[in-house]
């Protein structure tokens, strides 16, 4: 339905603000409740899709449904332990509410920040890759825009919060918020590639063992 679409939309841009940390927003408060709207979108979006969920014990797991299941079952983990930790590291809205330790918190919270980036990239692919097949100048211009997003993930040194190496947020203010926007939404992108990659793959498989 249009409206989903729409949801999505919101939460891809929700998204899309929050990995800029704190350095985009006058007050942390904003960027507190601006994460706290996306963990309820999530929650009206799983609703919405509850039927995954509930046949997830159910049926046969061919190729692709294993990788549809880990990506949406890591932006489900990722999510959940981004609205914990955000709440240890709360100075306003959820403010010692629970007591976790900051720097543990902090490493969480980077950690699945980007991993759940990563996984929203790749959710994004499923829903584009029909649009992407069908037009070939849609796909060299995503192909593109997503090479230099992988120039930007390694540039910017993202795999390190995937690993837990980098203990602390950093945002390059000589690049500016423009440049900040082009680079993340280029490796949003990067991730929507790999998931059509995969898919292609994978049906290639199907098409193989038929």
């Amino acid at each position: 339905m249009k409206w989903k679409r729409i949801l999505d939309g919101i939460m891809a841009i929700i998204s899309l603000l929050l990995m800029g940390g704190n350095f985009l927003f006058p007050s942390e408060l904003v960027h507190e409740i601006l994460g706290v709207v996306l963990f309820l979108l999530w929650a009206i979006h799983m609703g919405l899709n509850r039927r995954f969920y509930l046949n997830l014990l159910k049926g046969g797991y061919s190729p692709y449904r294993i990788f549809l299941t880990v990506v949406n079952g890591g932006i489900l983990i990722t999510a959940l332990l981004l609205m914990y930790s955000g709440v240890v590291l709360s100075h306003y809205l959820f403010n010692g509410l629970i007591d976790m330790g900051f720097g543990a918190a902090r490493k969480l919270h980077l950690a699945c920040s980007h991993g759940y980036f990563l996984f929203m990239g790749l959710h994004l692919g499923f829903h584009l890759n029909r649009f992407l097949s069908k037009s070939k100048i849609a796909t060299v211009f995503f192909t593109v825009l997503g090479i230099y997003g992988l120039v930007s993930f390694i540039e910017r040194g993202l795999y390190k919060y995937l690993f837990l190496t980098q203990e602390f947020f950093f945002f390059d203010l000589e690049k500016g918020y423009g440049r900040y926007a082009i680079d993340y939404l280029c490796m949003a992108i990067f991730f929507i590639g790999v998931a059509r990659i995969i898919l292609i793959l994978l049906n290639l498989k199907k098409r193989k063992n038929l």
